[in-house]
């Protein structure tokens, strides 16, 4: 573990391939260093750095004399396997279609509360790992104190002086070596002692291991409800282990081992401490009691692999795989061009501070801390925290969402109670699947894949429900779901819980995934059978209506109500605008699926075909907006929430500005009725689709909306905005505005189909006049760089290695159509003509 000085040369990324002619000087990216900043350790939990690999997080709070790293394993959630399937649904299901079909929407409603399930169950955390120094570090130079996270390279770091002493912390969450790790160090020789424990709120017993190892193990409840059973009762839950291991300085140091289970270190010149774990969770369809999983053996041999790697090998292999990553794109973006250039930009080096020591020294702008930025932005408006939050938004995906990892779920990987806000739970009615909006546009689509994977245990689970509770083939998911992949109604009103279309929006992310990436094995191989699944459900679900319609009954517009006609508030009809509109999603992609792979003739396929003309159609109201229901009913909450019926224009692709002028009308207007406020999903979901309308200017509304300081003491008073630490609260903190942010971004900045590509079709010309974009990705394999100045387009870069492609290129009333051969850059200029083209590097592979 010697400390040295050492340098990492970067290899090239994607965003690397094109540079724009005129943009030499900073290649296009960021005016800024990509650092959240704060000026003093945190208060509340929303004021502390997330760190993450995807399967472990910590939370640094960055306390001077008492620290704190609360710490997350993804598998800590309560419960058992489930049985999501309720044999009394039939025939509550007959009584609610009667009821709808003769228009006693209320009295459905009341009736549909019997198909209702069980709750989810309840994401857990870890623990906590305590560093207490003595009370010399109570009178540190608060003028000296700095802490950071550094998006270049995923390294939190604080900074502080006692005396002539300064003290340096340095945390990071490494992907290929599955460990969390933090190093202290002491500007002088012998200067660095303090304590540690590691403990946790959960069921534990704690011990130290030799002289430099604490170890917990412990177990989640069997059951979420199992502090109000005796313990007999409830089911053994999932078991955990983890493992804090201490190092220090050869030279200098000693650790010594106290009663109660903490370690002392002493005059040394540094320490490293590394945190491992592992639970006993064995997929969702093994009772903990049943798992051959040792928690405690996985948790020792995955200290014992990493035990000859140094903090610069650990640090190394870190940096590697999480650049690989976030390095794939980058965004500048400025008022005015005096601003792209000069001192906003960086010299390599500066940009990117590979060195041992990660200096927090820089301009006079580190001294403002992130939060104020947040104050100011709605005056200054400053383009350069749009960068940041987007960016904030790839950090936090490849955090918490990796291969091998379970899917984020409501707070991604972070969590400080054993009972969170909404259970933390995955839901399906627009959460789960905004936290993986960005990550085929923005250039991650690695961390997709524990969704699909999270897919395929729903369509086991869900099928089974279908079967059941709804007599149906196929498989069915609905609102909320959990570790267990559970696919029942939620417990409660049908307001909430009778949505039988969470499991088909999943699938929407396959046939995306497919659009993007032409991957055909992961479309014949993983996607089209859990795609035939849904369809299977969906064609059972939907009965025959009125005028040879197909409908479907119950029906519901996620946790909206309306005012039926007889004066009753209901939230049970038939047909809801997002039913359909997600259907005929689902629908279109099976068709497209299977011409692909030459299944157009399949049984199944062909029952699409007719079931196709006959769904109803997206209809508009009296007041010129879309209508959420079948019928025109009168909505007593037109500002709320959920804008559900606008599935169908993002992220559907059945309202266009193209094909379907007078419905994208009817989107605006639906958007004025529905109001900017908001929980910051939906302030996202807003920006996205003001974005597909081509409306720049209320785009960036929406953009702008979300930059509202929110005070964690007084939190009820706000919709939307950030915390400190730049987490987006509903209020609460949920995480899945911070993945909305970036996809809305995308949308502003391109827009694609499999034959045309829009470019900046809703960028703000006055608020980034100049801006360069370099890695997005659009459908059809196809990388995406785009620079603009002074508003107006400069140059496009573009490339793919799928076969030559024909894309129809639009800009402002242009379209030009241009032939791309494979492995080639192609480079064009304001008016879309080619004007260079290229070989792509020969190690490139998109």
């Amino acid at each position: 573990m010697a400390d040295k000085e050492w340098v990492l040369v970067q290899r090239s990324t994607e965003k690397d391939w094109w540079n724009p002619s005129w943009m030499e000087d900073n290649n296009g990216e960021s005016s800024k260093p990509l650092k959240v900043t704060f000026s003093g350790p945190a208060k509340h939990w929303t004021d502390a750095i997330p760190i993450g690999n995807g399967r472990l997080g910590a939370m640094i709070w960055g306390g001077v004399a008492l620290e704190t790293l609360q710490l997350n394993e993804d598998t800590l959630w309560t419960g058992i396997p489930g049985d999501y399937t309720n044999p009394n649904a039939p025939a509550a299901l007959s009584e609610v279609r009667k009821l709808v079909d003769n228009g006693q929407y209320a009295e459905a409603t009341t009736a549909a509360e019997k198909l209702s399930g069980n709750q989810s169950d309840v994401y857990q955390l870890l623990g906590d790992i305590k560093l207490e120094f003595d009370d010399s570090h109570l009178n540190y130079d608060e003028k000296t104190y700095k802490r950071e996270l550094d998006l270049d390279t995923a390294t939190a770091t604080v900074k502080y002086s006692v005396a002539d002493i300064e003290y340096t912390r340095e945390h990071f969450a490494s992907n290929p070596n599955q460990v969390i790790v933090t190093k202290i160090s002491g500007s002088k020789p012998g200067s660095v002692s303090f304590t540690v424990s590691l403990d946790s709120k959960m069921s534990h017993h704690s011990y130290v291991k030799g002289e430099n190892q604490i170890i917990i193990e412990g177990s989640c409840p069997g059951n979420r409800y199992a502090q109000k059973l005796n313990e007999n009762d409830s089911p053994q839950g999932i078991q955990f282990t983890a493992i804090l291991d201490l190092q220090v300085s050869e030279a200098r140091g000693l650790v010594r081992v106290s009663e109660d289970s903490k370690l002392r270190v002493e005059g040394s010149d540094w320490a490293v401490l590394l945190l491992v774990s592992s639970s006993s969770f064995d997929g969702p369809f093994t009772k903990p009691i049943d798992s051959k999983k040792n928690p405690t053996s996985d948790s020792l041999s995955a200290l014992k692999s990493i035990g000859n790697l140094s903090y610069v090998d650990l640090y190394a292999h870190h940096l590697d795989d999480y650049q690989s990553l976030f390095h794939r794109f980058s965004l500048q973006l400025s008022k005015s061009s005096k601003n792209v250039s000069g001192n906003a930009s960086l010299t390599r080096k500066e940009h990117m501070p590979f060195k041992r020591d990660l200096s927090l020294k820089g301009s006079e702008d580190d001294t403002v801390s992130t939060a104020e930025r947040v104050k100011a932005f709605q005056t200054d408006e400053d383009p350069s925290l749009v960068e940041l939050l987007f960016q904030y938004g790839r950090y936090l995906l490849i955090s918490c969402s990796r291969p091998g990892t379970q899917v984020a779920n409501l707070q991604g990987i972070w969590n400080k109670d054993l009972t969170p806000p909404w259970d933390g739970a995955q839901h399906l009615n627009i959460n789960l699947q905004m936290n993986y909006w960005p990550s085929l546009s923005c250039n991650l689509k690695e961390c997709q894949e524990p969704l699909f994977e999270y897919i395929s245990s729903l369509s086991i689970s869900g099928s089974k429900t279908a079967k059941v509770n709804y007599e149906a083939k196929g498989w069915v998911a609905h609102q909320v779901s959990d570790l267990w992949a559970k696919t029942s109604p939620d417990a409660g009103q049908a307001l909430w819980a009778l949505w039988p279309m969470g499991g088909a929006w999943l699938c929407t992310h396959l046939w995306e995934h497919y659009t993007y990436t032409m991957d055909k094995d992961f479309l014949r191989d993983k996607a089209y059978s859990l795609l035939e699944g849904c369809t299977s459900f969906l064609l059972d679900w939907l009965i025959e209506g009125p005028g040879g319609y197909l409908e479907t009954n119950p029906s519901t517009s996620p946790e909206h109500m309306f005012i039926a006609p007889d004066g009753k508030p209901a939230s049970v009809s038939y047909s809801s605008t997002m039913d359909m509109s997600i259907i005929k999603e689902v629908f279109s992609a099976i068709v497209s699926a299977a011409k692909i792979l030459g299944r157009n003739e399949d049984e199944l396929v062909q029952r699409v075909l007719e079931a196709l003309p006959r769904l109803l159609r997206t209809k508009i109201s009296r007041d010129g907006s879309i209508m959420e229901w079948a019928q025109d009913f009168q909505d007593p909450e037109v500002h709320h929430r959920h804008v559900s019926h606008l599935f169908g224009l993002f992220p559907g692709h059945t309202i266009t500005v193209e094909k379907t002028t007078d419905l994208c009308k009817a989107a605006g207007n639906t958007l004025y009725k529905r109001g900017e406020d908001g929980p910051g999903w939906s302030t996202m979901w807003k920006a996205a689709l003001w974005a597909r309308l081509h409306n720049s200017e209320h785009a960036y509304r929406m953009v702008k909306h979300l930059f509202v300081l929110v005070d964690p003491e007084n939190e009820g008073n706000y919709e939307g905005g950030l915390y400190s630490n730049l987490f987006t609260a509903h209020p609460p903190f949920q995480i899945d505005a911070n993945f909305g942010f970036p996809a809305a971004i995308a949308e502003m900045l391109v827009q694609s189909t499999a034959e045309d590509l829009y470019l900046l079709p809703a960028l703000p010309r006055d608020k980034w006049a100049n801006g360069c974009v370099k890695g997005l990705k659009a459908r059809g394999k196809l990388t995406v760089n785009i620079c603009w100045k002074e508003g107006d387009l400069r140059e496009v870069g573009l490339w793919s290695n799928e076969q030559n492609s024909l894309k129809r290129l639009n800009y402002r009333g242009m379209t030009v159509k241009a032939n791309l051969s494979p492995g080639r850059v192609y480079t064009f200029n304001r008016t879309l003509k080619c004007i260079k083209k290229q070989p792509l590097p020969s190690a490139a592979s998109c």
